[in-house]
C-alpha cells in the first residue's frame, strides 16, 4: 500500500471526527478572511467617495468650532483653488422625536456645484436651487428613506439654531447611498435675523476644489498660513483624510476583532492538535509495529503530519472559498439594498486568499508535528506492551 492510500485510509477511520474538525477549521479561516477584508474595504469606501482634488478647511481646534464666514473669500483667492463654499451644520430634525437622522448643512448655493462637479447634479435642478430661497437638494438615499420626491415641502427643526425652516425639495444628488441635505446659507441667515440675531456670520467647514492634485499640499499650506496667529487658526486636509478621521474610531475596533479572531484561530489549532493526538494514540500499536519493522522515524512523522495538513489545509481552502462566496453575496445584495451599500466594498483580495491559506497550513503543521514527534519518541517496547 502506498503512503498516500495509507494516509487517506487513516483519515477515514473516524469520518465524523474528521468532518467536525475540518468544519471548525473552515469556519475559523472564513472568519479570519472576512475580517481581513475590513481595512481594505474601509480604504476602498474612502477612495470611492473622496475626491483627490477636494480639501476641507476647518478650525484647528475641531470641526465643532466655527470660523469667520469672511475667511471663505480668502480661500477662493488662493492660487490653485477653483471654487470654495462655506458649509455650516444646521442640525435639522425631521422626525417628531427630534433626532437628527441625516446630515444637513447650510451651503453657499452659488458655489457648491463648482466644488462638487462629480455629484453631477442636474443643471435644471441646480438652477432651481439658485432661484428658490427655500430650495433644498437632497441625497437620493434620504429621498428613498422618507419617500420624498422633487417638489415636496418639508420642515426641519434645527437642534442648533432657534429656527424651523420650511424647505422645498428642488434637486437630488443622484447616488443611492447619498444621505445629505443642502439648504441655502442665505436662507438660514435671513431666518436668524428675523429672530433678532445679527445673522449667521460663520462657517463650520470650507470645502474647496483644487485645479490639480499636485497642488493640493501647497494650497493647504497657503490656506493655513492665511489664518496663522488669528483667533480661528485653520487645519486643512484632503477629503479622504477628513472622512478617514470619522472612520478612525473603527480602527481600534478592527484591531480588537482581529485579536479575538486570532485567539479563536489559536483555539482551533488546539482542537485540531487534540484531534490529531487522539488519532495517534489510537494507532500507537501500529506505529510501534512500523518502527519494529524498520521504518524510519522521519517517514512516520511525515505520514502523520501529512494527515493533519490534508485535513486542515483542505478545510482552509474551503474556508477561503466560503469567505469569497459570502462577500460576493453581500455585493449582490448591496446592489439592490441601499442600506447595505458599503458592504459591497468588502472583497476577498488575492492577498487575503494567500493569508488564509498560509494560516491553514500553519495550523496544520502546528496541530500535526507535536503529536507525531511524541508518537515516534515513545519506546517501541512500551507501546507494544500496551497492545499485547
Amino acid at each position: 500500500m502506498s503512503w498516500t492510500r495509507l494516509v487517506l485510509a487513516n483519515l477515514g477511520r473516524n469520518p465524523l471526527r474528521t468532518v467536525l474538525t475540518a468544519a471548525a477549521v473552515a469556519l475559523a479561516v472564513a472568519l479570519v478572511s472576512l475580517l481581513l477584508t475590513m481595512p481594505a474595504g474601509l480604504d476602498l469606501i474612502l477612495d470611492r467617495f473622496a475626491s483627490n482634488t477636494r480639501i476641507s478647511v476647518h478650525n484647528k481646534a475641531g470641526v465643532v468650532y466655527p470660523m469667520p464666514y469672511a475667511f471663505t473669500r480668502k480661500v477662493r483667492q488662493v492660487d490653485g483653488v477653483v471654487a470654495a463654499a462655506a458649509f455650516t451644520w444646521f442640525g435639522g430634525a425631521y422626525e417628531e422625536a427630534g433626532r437628527v437622522t441625516f446630515p444637513n448643512f447650510a451651503v453657499e448655493a452659488e458655489h457648491v456645484n463648482a466644488v462638487y462637479p462629480d455629484y453631477a447634479i442636474d443643471p435644471g435642478q441646480m438652477a432651481a436651487f439658485l432661484r428658490y430661497r427655500d430650495g433644498a437638494i437632497v441625497g437620493r438615499g434620504t429621498l428613498k428613506k422618507y419617500g420624498w420626491s422633487l417638489g415636496d415641502r418639508i420642515t426641519l427643526k434645527s437642534t442648533v439654531w432657534p429656527v424651523d425652516l420650511d424647505l422645498r425639495i428642488v434637486g437630488e444628488v443622484a447616488n443611492d447611498t447619498a444621505p445629505m441635505l443642502w439648504l441655502r446659507y442665505d436662507y438660514l441667515d435671513e431666518a436668524l435675523k428675523k429672530q433678532g440675531w445679527t445673522g449667521l456670520g460663520i462657517a463650520g467647514v470650507v470645502w474647496a476644489r483644487v485645479s490639480d492634485p499636485k497642488l493640493v499640499n501647497a494650497v493647504m499650506r497657503t490656506v493655513d498660513d492665511l489664518s496663522r496667529n488669528s483667533e480661528a487658526e485653520t487645519a486643512s486636509e484632503t477629503e479622504k483624510s477628513f472622512f478617514g478621521n470619522f472612520f478612525g474610531s473603527l480602527d481600534g475596533l478592527v484591531r480588537i476583532i482581529l485579536v479575538i479572531t486570532s485567539l479563536v484561530a489559536l483555539c482551533i489549532v488546539f482542537i485540531a492538535g487534540n484531534t490529531t493526538s487522539m488519532s495517534v494514540r489510537e494507532r500507537a500499536g501500529e506505529i510501534a509495529v512500523l518502527r519494529a519493522l524498520g521504518f524510519p522515524r522521519r517517514t512516520i512523522v511525515q505520514a502523520l503530519v501529512a494527515e493533519a495538513l490534508l485535513v486542515v489545509t483542505g478545510a482552509g481552502i474551503l474556508g477561503v472559498l466560503l469567505a469569497v462566496g459570502l462577500t460576493g453575496t453581500l455585493r449582490t445584495v448591496a446592489g439592490w439594498n441601499q442600506t447595505l451599500g458599503p458592504l459591497g466594498n468588502f472583497m476577498v483580495t488575492p492577498g487575503v486568499v494567500v493569508q488564509g491559506l498560509l494560516l491553514s497550513v500553519a495550523m496544520g503543521l502546528t496541530a500535526g508535528i507535536a503529536p507525531a514527534l511524541g508518537a515516534v519518541r515513545r519506546p517501541v517496547a512500551e507501546a507494544l506492551r500496551e497492545v499485547f
